[in-house]
Formats: structure tokens, C-alpha cells, sequence
């Protein structure tokens, strides 16, 4: 066979790969996508690149690897060339900002260069997602970059990243990238970081499990065992990707991941919607056909908000329901990121719907959801917390004149970890202290962004 380096090696073993994705696509039931994983480093700088079409389309090249280059433009170029000659579509999804030191989000070009328009709308075209949780850790904040968010410290993986500063930390996690978002569109017309947010495992098992009573790790070296818990305690059982498409079919669900109608879960298979609009009314949370008033009033995860009307401020359609095997649901929060005409960028947090009757304090806060988690038996109940969280929420902090973004993240009750389960199971006791035991699972949508009309 030659070299594994030569071409011939590597065509025949990209046609396998499309081969393998046509014998387990059943439209209509399973959708394989042919794809595969673009290793940039150093600094994790990987992405995941899907293909829409056959294997009669995708075999007409080669997959573009690392070997070929290390540098993204290079990449986009690959799909660009693809798309014009081949006919077929392709998108990339970059993974693992959290441990790319500072390079995942950067404000220059791997070669230093500073950003251009061309390369802000290159960039947004050709990446229009982003991975932000899986098994090694989760990216949508830091509690360094967000020191006013209760939730932020939540599965942070620091395995092979230096102490770097708050600014390259900026530049490694979701929601700081999505307002330096900001900040590039308002000085070069045009967003690079204008990504709705999926999670998915990467794990190297051939396993989708991540549930915490049944996660078997990223590589067959991590399954369980008496002794993994103490050593790989920091790896997360996440994640995955929810994609709201009329159909189970590579074009629909490629149509959605386009226009970024998608979500981020950390295992639980809750399912999250979130509508954006000028018009909405809090009976519009209680409607039996929700959706349909959702997109009729307003645009989905992933869309735009323009034109704001004098004396109105965006109204936000969110409807969360629980896991059907999983627990209930604490909490629904948005997460608001904006720009001032100082350029500064800012973000808050604010609890919009919360399980039990409970509401926010005067300073804004809500009390805790309370657990109901036995660490030894790893176990919980759902006494606490609410199946299904439905509210129409209206910005009370809206400026019109301000470059805005806005997601909802859902929590779970408390639940056990997945080092909890393998205690239990390998009757481990004298796990060291810095082991976790609990979680708080959450769901992170595709953000809906605001604009306004002179932009």
C-alpha cells in the first residue's frame, strides 16, 4: 500500500470513510454525515467537517488534512474550492477553544496579520458553529472571565493549559469570543465570531455514551475501572448536539446547522427552544403550538434582530422541557452580552424562569434549588425542581443603539457525577478530596443577535 503519507493511501482511505457513512445513513431514521477531523496545532486547534452530500460527490476529492496545512484560511479555501467544482456543501465546527493558550479566538490571523472584513465574513461563513462542550471540559465560560456568574465554574479543564492571562482566556471560551464578536462587527462590519453552540463527546470509542451512569471515557485506555476516578476525574461525560429540523435527513439537518437552529447539552437529552421577536405575550409560553407562534412572531436560536421599534425592547419565547429519563429542570437563565458606544463589552445573567415558585432577590439572584443527591448510592429524586420551564421574557437593560447577542442556558437539578456512579460501583471510599461528585447539567443555545438598523 505504500507510504500511509501518499495519496493513493490517502483516497482509499477517504473513500472508506464516505463508503461507511452510506451503508448507516437511513434517511429518515439515522443520518451518518460524511466527515472527518481537521488536527491543527499546536493549541487544539481542531475542527470537525461535515459534508452534506453522497459519497459520489465527496470522493471527487480528498479529505484537506493537517499534513497540508496548518493555517484555517487554507481550510476555508479546500471548501470553497469543494463547493464550486463539486456542487456539494461543507461546513467546519472548531472544538476545544479551552485549551488552544489563547489561539482559538484570537483577534489575528494565524500568521499575525490583523483581521480584515474579508476574513470576518470568510470565517462566519464557512464556520458557522461551535463545539462548546465535550469530554475534555466545557467552553462557554470561565469564572475568571465571568466572576459575577454563580454557575461559570462548571467543568473546567486545565490539563494542558499554562496559567495564561485574562485576555488569552478571552479568547479560548464561548461567551467572551461571542462579544469580541461584537467588537469586530462594530469595527470592521462583519462578525467572525457569529457561531451558534452544539456540544459533542469526541470521543475516540466509537461509543455516543455520555451519560453519567454510563460513560466509558474518550479513548478504550479511559474505560471504567477501580482506578479511574482518582486519575481522570477532570474528564467530562459530554456532550451533545440538538438540531431543530422538519426531517432526519442529511439536507435538513445540514439546512439547520446553516442557519444555526441548534443546542448545546452536557448529556441530558432535555430539548430547549428559544424565539426571538418584538411581539410576544407571556400567554404565548402557555400556547399548545408554541413553535408555531414562535417562528410566526419572531426568528429562532441563530437569527437576527433588526429595526427595533421606538419604545420597544426584543421579547424572548423559551421553552424548556426535562430529559423524559432524566432530571428535573432548576432553572432557565438568558445570557446577554452587548456593546456601548464607549466600545466596551459586557455581559449579565438574568434568571428568567426558576422550578419550584421561587424568585430573584433584589439584587437579582435566586436562591438555590436545593439537592437531593446521595453521593454513596449515587442516586437523586426529582422532588425538586419542574419538568418544564415556559416563559416570555422582555430585556429590561435594552439600548437600541447597541450590538447585542442573547442565549438561554438551562439547568438541571443537582445530579451525581459520573465519578459518583463508578464509587459506587467499584466500592471506592477513598477518593481524594478534589474529586467532584455532583453535577449540574445545562443545556447552551445558539445565541439570537441584535443589531441596529444604522449598523
Amino acid at each position: 500500500m505504500g507510504k500511509p503519507d501518499v495519496p493513493e493511501f490517502r483516497r482509499t482511505v477517504w473513500e472508506e470513510v464516505g463508503a461507511s457513512a452510506e451503508r448507516h445513513n437511513d434517511p429518515g431514521h439515522f443520518t451518518a454525515f460524511i466527515g472527518y477531523e481537521w488536527t491543527a496545532g499546536p493549541g487544539s486547534l481542531h475542527r470537525n467537517v461535515i459534508f452534506d452530500g453522497s459519497a459520489d460527490q465527496t470522493n471527487q476529492v480528498v479529505a484537506f488534512s493537517s499534513a497540508d496545512s496548518r493555517d484555517p484560511e487554507d481550510l476555508w479555501a479546500f471548501m470553497k474550492g469543494y463547493e464550486d467544482e463539486v456542487g456539494g456543501r461543507v461546513l467546519a465546527i472548531p472544538h476545544n477553544g479551552n485549551l488552544s493558550m489563547g489561539a482559538m479566538f484570537a483577534l489575528t490571523t494565524r500568521d499575525d496579520g490583523p483581521f480584515t472584513r474579508s476574513y470576518a465574513e470568510t470565517r462566519a461563513r464557512w464556520e458557522p458553529l461551535y463545539e462548546v462542550t465535550q469530554i475534555k471540559g466545557d467552553g462557554e465560560t470561565h469564572p475568571i472571565l465571568s466572576p459575577g456568574d454563580e454557575f461559570a465554574d462548571y467543568e473546567i479543564w486545565q490539563g494542558s493549559t499554562p496559567r495564561d492571562s485574562i485576555a488569552q482566556k478571552q479568547a479560548e471560551y464561548a461567551r467572551s469570543a461571542l462579544k469580541l464578536g461584537l467588537g469586530q462587527q462594530a469595527a470592521l462590519g462583519a462578525n467572525p465570531f457569529k457561531f451558534g453552540m452544539i456540544g459533542s463527546t469526541d470521543a475516540h470509542t466509537s461509543l455516543a455514551a455520555v451519560d453519567e451512569d454510563n460513560f466509558w471515557g474518550k479513548v478504550p485506555l479511559n474505560e471504567p475501572s477501580r482506578f479511574r476516578p482518582a486519575r481522570q476525574w477532570y474528564m467530562t461525560a459530554s456532550g451533545y448536539a440538538g438540531v431543530w429540523a422538519l426531517e432526519n435527513t442529511r439536507e435538513a439537518l445540514f439546512n439547520a446547522m446553516l442557519r444555526r437552529e441548534v443546542f448545546a447539552s452536557t448529556g441530558p437529552r432535555m430539548s430547549v427552544r428559544f424565539f426571538g421577536g418584538w411581539n410576544y405575550g407571556a400567554e404565548d409560553a402557555l400556547r399548545p403550538d408554541l413553535a408555531r407562534v414562535g417562528y410566526a412572531k419572531g426568528v429562532p436560536m441563530g437569527g437576527d434582530l433588526t429595526h427595533a421599534a421606538v419604545g420597544r425592547s426584543p421579547s424572548f419565547l423559551v421553552h424548556a422541557v426535562k430529559d423524559p429519563d432524566g432530571a428535573n429542570l432548576d432553572r432557565a437563565q438568558v445570557i446577554k452580552g452587548w456593546r456601548t458606544s464607549d466600545g466596551m463589552l459586557h455581559e449579565k445573567v438574568y434568571d428568567i424562569a426558576l422550578a419550584a415558585g421561587r424568585t430573584a432577590g433584589s439584587d437579582g439572584k435566586a436562591s438555590a434549588v436545593g439537592s437531593t443527591v446521595d453521593v454513596k448510592d449515587a442516586s437523586y429524586t426529582n422532588s425538586i425542581g419542574d419538568p418544564v420551564l415556559s416563559v416570555v421574557w422582555t430585556d429590561p437593560d435594552f439600548d437600541p443603539r447597541e450590538l447585542a447577542f442573547y442565549y438561554v442556558r438551562v439547568l438541571e437539578i443537582p445530579t451525581p457525577r459520573w465519578t459518583a456512579y463508578d464509587a459506587k460501583y467499584f466500592g471506592l471510599s477513598d477518593l481524594p478530596e478534589e474529586v467532584p461528585m455532583i453535577t449540574q447539567e445545562r443545556a447552551y443555545t445558539s445565541p439570537i443577535w441584535y443589531t441596529p438598523s444604522a449598523e
